[in-house]
């Protein structure tokens, strides 16, 4: 990831207004956890081990890589059991892509899902005879 932040204008009036890439990491994890049958975000195993460490990882789950043609989104995400995978997957990329233009009005390339699990919801029951 680049640690440098984006401009997202040339210049204005007013000056520059830069975004750093945690910030879009950031929207990037609240738009994809918002959809339905997405069971948690999974980041990699430097954001596991901070979070340990009490590091709180806002974008956990996302990687950004900031490309002159626009920004590329890689989302790794484990599913719940049940849901349509190619569907969420789909509402996945839509919602990542219109917050991102929404909020930044950065130019996104490509929102890519990864699908790392799958989430089993087992609910033991006890029956008394």
């Amino acid at each position: 990831m680049d640690e440098h932040p984006v401009n997202v204008t040339e210049s204005s009036k007013l000056g520059s207004i830069e975004i750093a890439p945690e910030v879009i990491e950031v929207i990037s994890g609240i738009a994809v956890s918002e959809v339905s049958g997405v069971a948690e975000m999974r980041g990699n195993f430097a954001a596991g081990v901070a979070e340990r460490l009490g590091k709180k990882s806002r974008g956990k789950g996302v990687k950004v890589d900031l490309l002159e043609e626009g920004v590329v989104i890689e989302t790794y995400v484990v599913m719940d059991y049940g849901i349509s995978i190619p569907e969420a997957a789909k509402k996945i990329q839509e919602n990542t892509r219109q917050a991102l233009e929404n909020m930044t009005s950065l130019s996104v390339k490509e929102v890519n899902v990864h699908v790392v699990g799958v989430h089993m919801d087992i609910k033991e029951t006890e029956t008394n005879e």
